[in-house]
């Protein structure tokens, strides 16, 4: 056993980046991925009044902790041992949601009545919050490409009462065709990632990584960077994220976006400990600019890692 983490899981490779990367703060890394992340909910205000569900929820002896970047968000210190058996939740009066997962949706600042786009959308949880930000006023298209997972992202829609919410099922790299160029107000890709952030939830990712599996998925982003970039409308944002701490799914494909003429917004969370994007790494030159990105690590805010950029599509 390392730092918690069963023998064997990191391999000598994993080893070598992680530590060039984060140095002396290897081994903090190390300590957080072996625990598991707090749990966190997400009140919906569209179904509920907040203060009357925090009050409820503290008389069922649950202890709360606001969490200082989405208002409606709070870490559950104490509570029932499986938050999704819950009357509440199956009635979509909370989300259970990771902390820093709310933070794409907060990048992104969706306001009622524009036309959004969430183009990897399932289970969904991003998707119902972009929903609440914008009041269910305009249109919010939930896309995914597995049948299944649409299926998920389905049902909670559905729980969570997102009137204002259209899903469709197709290959996100497709959708230039399937919207046409320039149709929407603002963008989040949630990439799939290779998941080391979550590394907390599940050893799995630890397992399938590999520099090579982070290549196969680093294109599979950026050409679904790509797709969403393209149906974004001028003067329009997008939010790139991803669950993961790997330079080549994070920096390499935002500086591809850079390349096609995005621009980096700054992002500024309160209460959100952040660290900013590498300038540089292995043979990869990324620019200043790249500084403008989030790298949330598991030690800076007790969440599961993740990463953010905010562009802007010029005029």
């Amino acid at each position: 056993m390392s730092h918690g983490i069963p023998e064997g899981l990191i391999k000598p490779e994993f080893e070598r980046r992680y530590r060039e990367l984060l140095g002396e703060e290897y081994d903090i890394l190390l300590s957080f991925m072996a625990r598991k992340p707090i749990p966190s909910i997400r009140l919906n205000p569209m179904k509920v009044d907040p203060d009357w569900l925090v009050a409820k929820l503290e008389e069922g002896g649950w202890v709360l902790e606001p969490i200082p970047w989405y208002e409606y968000g709070y870490r559950v210190k104490k509570g029932p041992e499986r938050l999704g058996n819950t009357e509440w939740h199956q009635l979509g009066l909370y989300y259970v949601q990771e902390a820093a997962s709310m933070i794409p949706p907060v990048a992104l600042s969706p306001s009622p009545g524009e036309r959004v786009l969430d183009l990897a959308a399932s289970p969904g949880s991003k998707t119902t919050q972009i929903s609440e930000m914008m009041r269910h006023e305009g249109v919010l298209v939930a896309n995914d490409v597995t049948p299944d997972r649409v299926d998920a992202l389905i049902a909670n829609v559905q729980r969570m009462g997102s009137i204002n919410v259209v899903v469709t099922l197709s290959d996100g790299r497709r959708a230039p065709q399937f919207f046409r160029e320039e149709k929407f107000d603002k963008v989040l890709l949630d990439a799939p990632c290779s998941s080391l952030g979550e590394v907390r939830r599940s050893w799995g990712a630890l397992v399938r990584w590999s520099p090579k599996s982070v290549n196969k998925i680093a294109r599979l982003q950026l050409s679904l960077a790509k797709a969403a970039y393209r149906v974004l409308r001028k003067g329009g944002v997008m939010v790139y994220s991803t669950c993961t701490l790997e330079p080549k799914e994070n920096e390499w494909v935002v500086y591809n976006l850079l390349k096609l003429g995005a621009v980096l917004e700054e992002l500024q969370l309160e209460g959100l400990r952040w660290r900013p994007g590498l300038e540089r790494w292995m043979d990869w030159e990324f620019g200043s600019e790249l500084r403008k990105t989030m790298r949330i690590y598991p030690q800076d805010n007790d969440t599961i890692g993740f990463f953010v950029a905010l562009l802007r599509k010029p005029m």
